[in-house]
């Protein structure tokens, strides 16, 4: 069993696949950026399991090598790195309705965080010739699809689709994996939802039936960690249930 890094792993999609991991048999790090309260919730949920939790900013370079010390402090190397934390504007605005501050945010937190962790977890990977990488898109960013009102947040997503593609080809030599998920449109409660749950619920808008969850990410997220999937890299995998994201109007 290996050692999981996962950033904002505390809730959401995030604490979907901290429980996949941990249940798996791995031992997993997690990092939270405000909310102490939830992290508290999911270390008691596991206090029986190999969990270490660290506050940390991933926009912050000082901040990222804390964490990734931390995590190897308590586990040793890391072995799978899943990039899950990823800041987005909710409210719908068109390019130049954006601030400064918001511009920054969506490309420091979704494009150059996944960079500061790469600088610090690949050399461990190399060393041991294995390392897994995810990260997350969007339906379409593959192709640099543009999104109306959602510029700041789908540039960073598309130049996270080179970045990614770029370390799986770069690193394939050094047994190291680097894939997209591109998550469809899972919202609410259905983040932390299991697919059993979200079988219970009609769901007009995904030509499946049902919206997607925080567990169909982690089944993919586990696939992708595992040994033999090293055929898979520089890969973007849509989970959206045939949903069309981009051209929706919901």
């Amino acid at each position: 069993m290996g050692h999981a890094f996962i950033t904002a792993g505390t809730k959401g999609l995030g604490k979907k696949v901290t429980e996949a991991m941990l249940e798996k048999g791995h031992s997993v790090t997690v990092t939270y950026f405000q909310d102490g309260e939830r992290a508290r919730q999911l270390k008691e949920e596991y206090k029986n399991y190999p969990l270490h939790i660290v506050q940390a900013d991933v926009c912050n370079k000082d901040s990222v090598d804390h964490a990734v010390k931390e995590a190897v402090h308590e586990f040793g190397t890391i072995d799978y790195l899943i990039n899950n934390a990823g800041p987005f504007i909710f409210n719908r605005k068109k390019l130049i309705e954006h601030t400064d501050q918001e511009w920054e945010e969506m490309v420091h937190g979704n494009l150059s965080s996944v960079f500061y962790l790469l600088k610090r977890t690949v050399p461990m990977m190399r060393k041991q010739r294995f390392g897994r990488i995810i990260t997350y898109g969007f339906q379409g960013a593959a192709s640099a699809s543009g999104w109306m009102k959602r510029s700041a947040f789908a540039a960073a997503k598309v130049g996270l689709v080179s970045l990614t593609k770029t370390i799986a080809y770069e690193e394939a030599e050094n047994g190291i994996t680097a894939n997209m998920i591109s998550p469809g449109d899972i919202t609410g409660e259905m983040k932390e939802a299991a697919i059993e749950e979200s079988r219970e619920v009609s769901d007009a808008f995904t030509p499946i039936g049902r919206s997607g969850t925080g567990e169909d990410i982690a089944r993919v997220v586990l696939f992708l960690c595992e040994d033999n999937s090293d055929m898979i890299t520089g890969t973007v995998i849509d989970v959206n249930g045939g949903l069309d994201v981009i051209h929706q109007n919901r």
